[in-house]
């Protein structure tokens, strides 16, 4: 799978930016999450979407605050972030995990899995937000 991001840049805090990831070369069903990585810090997962029925879940941070959505026709997931903090300023990435399973009811622990559990790791896009 091909996964490439687009969207980031310069927002102020509260302020509200949307990410998309535009995937190619997949099929069946699947999953995508958003990932993001600040200076000094450990790469976090954000968000996840499944393709076949839409399920999400998201990180604590992120809720209430971030959407995570699929348009099967674009073959594109977005990640819309609303009431942004200058804590959000980060490298966002999307990813697919290489094994989703069947009839999954929480797709929580995803974010927690190890980076080399996901394909389709790309060069990202930034996302600075200023206070």
């Amino acid at each position: 799978v091909q996964l490439v991001e687009s969207g980031g840049g310069l927002a102020q805090a509260g302020g509200s930016l949307r990410l998309s990831c535009a995937i190619s070369g997949s099929f069946g069903d699947y999953a995508i999450a958003w990932f993001r990585q600040a200076p000094g810090k450990e790469r976090e997962g954000v968000s996840v979407i499944r393709k076949s029925d839409g399920l999400t879940a998201y990180e604590d941070s992120a809720k209430g605050r971030f959407t995570i959505s699929s348009d099967t026709s674009k073959s594109t997931v977005y990640l819309q972030m609303s009431s942004l903090k200058p804590g959000d300023t980060a490298l966002y990435n999307c990813a697919a995990p290489l094994f989703l399973g069947d009839g999954v009811r929480d797709l929580a622990p995803i974010l927690s899995r190890h980076p080399a559990g996901f394909d389709g790791w790309g060069q990202g896009t930034q996302v600075t937000v200023s206070s």
